[in-house]
């Protein structure tokens, strides 16, 4: 038996009155059978692998049940934003209670959790599995090994706000160089460090395919200063569960571990040399088929 959030328990006890009114859609939309309306955006994070998995895996499940399903890519703030006023329907990838906090704060009375879909999210500083250090109060002694740097990911993301405010302070950090860009660009210079067999540190998170394609470890976070293991959750808008009243209840029921979500991830973005991510993932349900018919059963 799947578990449902509280929160979503509550907003599909909305949704059962709405579909049984016959009002779950907005006005003059197109609907299907099952009272959703046909066009749905999924908003999805940049540089979030875990979250583009999942929701090209829900483009691939939706598309086979009728809906015409757009993904569009951008930053978490207009996302979080656009939800507010339907400009996106949904999104797959809130991390909490720490990642998307103030996201959440900000918008949360405006929005409706349909729950966590995987409970193993971590924040993480990782290094080269040889690194001569083992946890983060070593690192700022043995900053020159690492090139004095800490490579780091997009400035607007949650991982770099938790780097920036609790990590650096907490472990005397300052001194070291932080770069941030994108996540390619850092797994770029993770690439370049293995190839060559060069020190490297990262911010990174769990799950993620690079814990498979490089041979790393994590560096013990002793202050806590990283958090605790997260949930995924998928958020929708205000209106989502009244448009999207089936829908809402699937992905209050939605669960995806670990192991699932890495293989979807090395299929897509390791062992995949395209971003022609349709037939990757269409292999990867016609492998999994069991799993993925579960999903809107």
């Amino acid at each position: 038996m799947k578990k449902r959030t509280l929160t979503g328990a509550l907003a599909l006890g909305t949704v059962s009155v709405l579909a049984l009114g016959g009002c779950a859609a907005g006005a003059g939309a197109e609907t299907l059978d099952n009272g959703d309306q046909k066009d749905l955006t999924i908003a999805v994070f940049n540089g979030w692998d875990e979250g583009i998995a999942a929701s090209e895996l829900w483009k691939a499940v939706l598309t086979e049940q009728g809906y015409d399903v757009t993904l569009e890519y951008a930053d978490p703030a207009p996302v979080y934003s656009g939800l507010t006023t339907d400009d996106y329907d949904v999104t797959l990838d809130t991390w909490l209670p720490i990642t998307h906090a103030d996201y959440i704060e900000q918008y949360g009375d405006d929005l409706v959790d349909l729950g966590a879909w995987n409970e193993d999210a971590k924040l993480t500083i990782a290094v080269n599995e040889d690194a001569p250090i083992d946890s983060l109060d070593e690192l700022a002694a043995n900053a020159d090994a690492f090139g004095n740097k800490l490579v780091g990911i997009e400035p607007g993301s949650g991982l770099n706000r938790v780097t920036t405010e609790e990590v650096i302070p907490s472990y005397g950090l300052e001194g070291m160089e932080y770069l941030t860009s994108s996540t390619p660009a850092m797994l770029s210079e993770l690439t370049a460090a293995t190839k060559n067999g060069e020190n490297i540190a990262v911010t990174l998170w769990r799950p993620h395919w690079a814990y498979d394609a490089f041979p790393l470890k994590d560096l013990a976070d002793p202050e806590g200063a990283l958090g605790d293991a997260e949930g995924i959750h998928a958020f929708g808008g205000k209106t989502f569960a009244e448009r999207f009243p089936t829908l809402a209840m699937w992905l209050a029921d939605f669960e995806m571990d670990s192991e699932l979500l890495f293989s979807l991830e090395n299929a897509m973005f390791n062992e995949a040399d395209t971003d022609d991510y349709g037939p990757v993932v269409e292999a990867w349900i016609d492998e999994n088929r069991e799993y993925v018919d579960s999903l809107t059963e």
